[in-house]
């Protein structure tokens, strides 16, 4: 049986209300709070209305990691739309869920950067979170099996100020934009930053291999650990540890 990740009605504001400080600040500027504000009126017209809306925590990539924490910056565009899949974290679902493609590409990266390394056998990147990670959408909410439903609903606008407040802070951050969704937050990063910016096309099987700069064998994954590591910083461990087998190369293949 799937997990229950479904929103609840008159949940959402209370949610945005408790969220860390710092990333408050960001959602308090007047045009941001006038689109969150608007965003969550619609959700909960379409929840009164009989809408099914994922996931339950639409903020959970932010629960726990201040935006001075964060490390590493990887951008989705939309939650999964299917039940017990999404769970408010960019390409991560439930490990008892069946792998998303993009999620297995994202893990076939992983070996082949890392070739006999010990990688997940689960599915929830929340070990990455714990270790600076921020798996931020760019929507935040979905319908049932409507993608893309709540974009251009408001959305944007808060995950940019959320964006833009990374961005700023001065510790330097790997941002990793895959597809053209993605990439177009760059315009968000400081021109005179020291962040580190790769940028791929998208790791679904329908760009993954594609030109000009596939997803697969873009290494981005031992780039970014070679970075921290020249910044005198730890690299990711991108191993889910409770969920790790002997997994080698290429056995998440296609």
């Amino acid at each position: 049986m799937a997990h229950d990740n479904r929103l609840h009605k008159n949940t959402l504001a209370a949610q945005a209300s408790h969220l860390p400080k710092a990333w408050q600040a960001a959602l308090q500027a007047p045009g941001v709070a006038q689109a969150l504000s608007g965003i969550i009126d619609h959700v909960e017209a379409r929840l009164a209305a009989g809408a099914v809306v994922y996931p339950a925590t639409p903020f959970r990539a932010l629960d726990h990691l201040a935006p001075t924490d964060v490390r590493v910056v990887i951008l989705g565009q939309d939650p999964y739309h299917g039940p017990g899949q999404a769970q408010g974290l960019a390409f991560s679902v439930p490990d008892d869920c069946k792998r998303p493609p993009s999620l297995r590409n994202i893990f076939n990266e992983i070996a082949k950067d890392f070739p006999g390394t010990s990688l997940p056998r689960g599915n929830d990147l929340s070990p990455w979170v714990d270790q600076g990670v921020l798996l931020l959408n760019t929507s935040l909410t979905v319908e049932d099996g409507q993608p893309a439903s709540h974009a251009k609903r408001g959305w944007e606008t808060v995950t940019d100020a959320l964006i833009s407040l990374v961005a700023r802070d001065p510790a330097p951050k790997a941002f990793l934009l895959w597809g053209a969704h993605a990439q177009a937050k760059q315009s968000l990063l400081p021109s005179n930053s020291n962040h580190l910016v790769l940028t791929a096309n998208h790791p679904s099987p329908l760009s993954a291999r594609r030109p000009p700069v596939p997803f697969l064998g873009c290494g981005h994954f031992a780039k970014v650990n070679a970075w921290l590591v020249d910044q005198g910083k730890p690299p990711i461990d991108w191993a889910i540890e409770k969920n790790q087998g002997a997994v080698l190369q290429g056995e998440f293949r296609l």
